[in-house]
Formats: structure tokens, sequence, C-alpha cells
């Protein structure tokens, strides 16, 4: 493998630069020559499915795996040559919380301290201001074992945070938290990357990138198959989806036709259901309505909604979201945990 040696700063203020990362399993190519690049002080989102190579990508970068080519630096230290420089370069966050249910809040963020060598009472000063910073004064001196999912989502990203690390990684970090508890784990990141922070985040959800990041690289099979703003990418997909449900005495093809003249790509149909991608909002939603009711067309059921991830793999890829399966990377993070 080609390798290279930087200096302890990144060349051309990119914190974070991969070049055509690429590793397999057997006959599974996790990643196929993907290209990722951060400026300091940004959130990059890596958006796709399970199965999409993203924790394999985190996992390279954090020095867990080793690729099979391709080059990658953090913060200046490259993660082949120096990945004991990498390691005290950046915190990580999985997708499962690495927390220590048998202890309180504190004994496991004071355990993280005296591992990083902070000594007993930075160690213990840096966990309180983490449990305040994290909104966890009240529960600091309970089992975690007591903590909701959302609580636990919190400590474990304040563990990642002990060593004040410039890079933060965190992979898939509100996957299976309800939707308030997302919510305050959003506020918390806004706070890091308004500190500076340089983060890369793995997400299936489009309305995480959308509110996080500022890149988002989509990816699929292991390469890059979109990259841009939130925005960009749903205008490349259409701003809008209208979805119908026609009444069962409607004449679907016609439906279809006239749909087709507001779509600004394939109308997606399955009995009579409809997807339409569309621009121009309301405005385009209100005229294909009265195009359809001067066909005589009935509805059941219409709506206009914002593009979804599955939206951006059906349009970019011809399939949707499987998120029933995770990629090979994953699964073995958490065996070594566990």
């Amino acid at each position: 493998m080609k390798r290279r040696t930087m200096s302890a700063t990144a060349a051309d203020g990119q914190i974070i630069e991969a070049r055509g990362l690429a590793k397999r399993y057997g006959e599974v190519q996790a990643l196929a020559g993907l290209d990722l690049t951060v400026p300091q002080g940004t959130v990059l989102a890596l958006l796709g499915p399970n199965g999409a190579g993203k924790t394999t990508a985190v996992s390279v970068l954090t020095t867990l795996l080793v690729p099979d080519a391709g080059t990658a630096t953090i913060a200046g230290a490259d993660v082949i040559d120096a990945p004991e420089d990498v390691r005290r370069r950046i915190g990580l966050s999985g997708q499962y919380a690495a927390v220590d249910e048998t202890l309180t809040g504190f004994e496991n963020l004071d355990m993280i301290g005296r591992l990083y060598h902070l000594g007993r009472s930075r160690s213990a000063v840096r966990a309180r201001e983490l449990l305040e910073r994290f909104s966890l004064t009240e529960a600091a001196d309970r089992p975690v074992n007591t903590y909701s999912g959302g609580m636990r989502r919190r400590l474990d990203l304040a563990g990642a945070l002990v060593a004040e690390p410039p890079v933060l990684f965190l992979d898939e970090p509100t996957t299976g938290l309800d939707p308030r508890s997302r919510n305050e784990l959003w506020d918390v990141i806004r706070d890091l990357v308004g500190r500076g922070t340089t983060l890369l985040l793995t997400t299936q959800y489009m309305e995480e990138a959308d509110q996080l990041a500022d890149d988002i690289v989509v990816i699929d099979h292991g390469r890059e198959i979109a990259h841009g703003t939130a925005d960009q990418l749903k205008a490349m997909i259409g701003g809008d989806r209208i979805e119908l449900v026609l009444h069962p005495d409607s004449d679907v093809n016609v439906a279809q036709r006239i749909m087709a003249r507001f779509s600004v790509g394939s109308v997606y149909a399955e009995g009579g259901n409809m997807t339409v991608p569309i621009t121009g909002g309301a405005d385009t939603f209100t005229a294909a309505l009265r195009a359809l009711d001067g066909a005589g067309i009935r509805l059941t059921d219409v709506s206009l909604r914002r593009p979804t991830l599955d939206d951006v793999f059906l349009t970019l890829t011809g399939h949707g979201v499987d998120r029933g399966t995770s990629d090979r990377a994953g699964a073995e993070l958490e065996d070594v945990a566990a």
C-alpha cells in the first residue's frame, strides 16, 4: 500500500483527508475508492443506508481498521504510519454507547480521564465539567443502568471529549433515540462545532444531515454517489415530493400522465399510490391538484413533503434504503465492545 508522512499540521486546511480508501471482506467490497475532505471547524455528514460502508470508513479513519488501499490523515497524522498520533487527536462515539452500566456517570468519565493519564485531580474535574455540560449533573452519581437511552448517548459523547480532541467522529449517534432525545443531542453537537470541533458524522437520516452538516457525501456500496450541501442534494433529486393515493374509481394511467407534466423526474407508481418529485413547492402542488381535478381524478389522500434518504437513494441508485443490515465493520466493532 502507498503510504505518506505529513507534518503535524493538516495540509491545505483539511483536518480530515482521505484518498482512494478501499477495504474488502472476502467477496464484499466495503469501501471502493472513497475520497473525503473535511476543513477545520466544519461538519461532514457521511450519508447512506446500513451496509453502504459508513462504519467501515469511520473505522479506517480512527485506526480501528487498516485499509487495503488508499491514504488518510487526521490533523496531519497518517492513519497507517502514525496511528498513535491520530488517536491523540480524535474522539469517537460509535453506534452503541460504550459505557460501563455498573459504574456511575461520574465514574465512567473519571475512569476515561485516568486512562488518558490526566491524573486523579484533573480527571475528576474534567468529569464534573462534562457532566454539567451535557446536563447530567443530577444523574452523575447514579449507575448508568438507570439512565435513559438519550442520557447514555450523551454520556458516551462526553466520554469521547474527555481529552478535548480537535476532531470528533460520531457514527450514527441518534439511532434508536426518540425525537426529544435526538433534538437534545443535536443541540450538544451544534455547541461542540460552535466551539471549533471538526466533526465527521455518519447517519441514515437526511433530516439529521440537513440539521447538522456543512457538507454531505452520499455513499452506496463503498463509493461516493453524490456530494454537496443539503440544499444541493435536494435540488438534485427535486425539491419536494407529492404523495398521492388515488380513489379506486380513478384512472391510474391518466393520473400518471398528468403528474408527469409536473414531475422533474420519474413518477413512481404502485397501484393507486404515486410519488412525484417536483420543484416549485406549493405553487406546483396547487397546479397539479387543479389538473387532476379538471380531469376528474378523485383522490383519497394527498400530501406535499420534503425529500427523504429513501428518495435520494431511489433517485440516484434505483433502490431504497435497507436498514435491516449493517456493514461488516459495524458488526465486528460491536463484537469487540462486547
